[in-house]
């Protein structure tokens, strides 16, 4: 059976749609960084996308052709996520969008060595014909941090990071949002065919104590 990131750290992908503190140890993504509101029809966003998933599947299927990855083991694609922020606010102003810059990402193995990164870039140009040139390997230590399980639309994630921030609080803790710790959201749920009421969201948000 596959190796299943979100089963296998819970922790990380899985939390309960109260807030709750976790430290979240150094990964490494494919990335591809940008400006924009992501629901922008052919926007900057919806285009990383695809670049994302092109490296992805190319490292997961590389066990059928000849780049063998050392230490390889048959995996699901986790699931996107993303790292965002606006000059001059700490933390995310809905109202707009249009001034979110953002690191569109998925998280690769471990096993999985920039040269491999590099290779899977060469290869997926060569067969799909298309300019990866966009897509990076990005390391982030994200440490410690409150999240929560947001429920619905993400035009109400507001609500969720208020009690988000309340119960970080409590715990005597502050928001530590920063040129390097960053906004986060973790994508459980396929918005294309999801109702929104149905929409599952990790929120994440780094703190430290006071």
């Amino acid at each position: 059976m596959a190796f299943d990131f979100k089963k296998e750290y819970s922790e990380f992908y899985l939390p309960k749609d109260q807030p709750g503190i976790v430290d979240v140890p150094k990964m490494n993504y494919i990335a591809v960084r940008g400006s924009g509101d992501p629901n922008a029809e052919d926007g900057e966003y919806k285009q990383s996308i695809g670049l994302l998933y092109g490296i992805a599947f190319t490292i997961k299927m590389s066990k059928k052709g000849d780049h063998q990855i050392d230490g390889y083991f048959d995996y699901v694609v986790p699931p996107l996520e993303g790292f965002w922020w606006q000059e001059g606010v700490q933390g995310v102003d809905y109202a707009h969008k249009d001034e979110f810059r953002w690191y569109s990402v998925i998280r690769l193995p471990d096993f999985v060595k920039k040269e491999d990164f590099d290779w899977a870039a060469n290869e997926a140009t060569r067969k799909k014909k298309t300019d990866f040139s966009k897509v990076e390997f990005f390391t982030y230590d994200e440490g410690i941090c409150v999240q929560c399980m947001h429920m619905g639309p993400y035009d109400n994630e507001p609500a969720t990071v208020e009690k988000m921030h309340r119960f970080m609080e409590e715990q005597g803790c502050v928001l530590d949002i920063t040129d390097r710790r960053m906004h986060h959201e973790i994508y459980l749920s396929d918005a294309r065919k999801t109702d929104p009421v149905k929409l599952r969201t990790v929120i994440r948000h780094p703190i430290k104590k006071k």
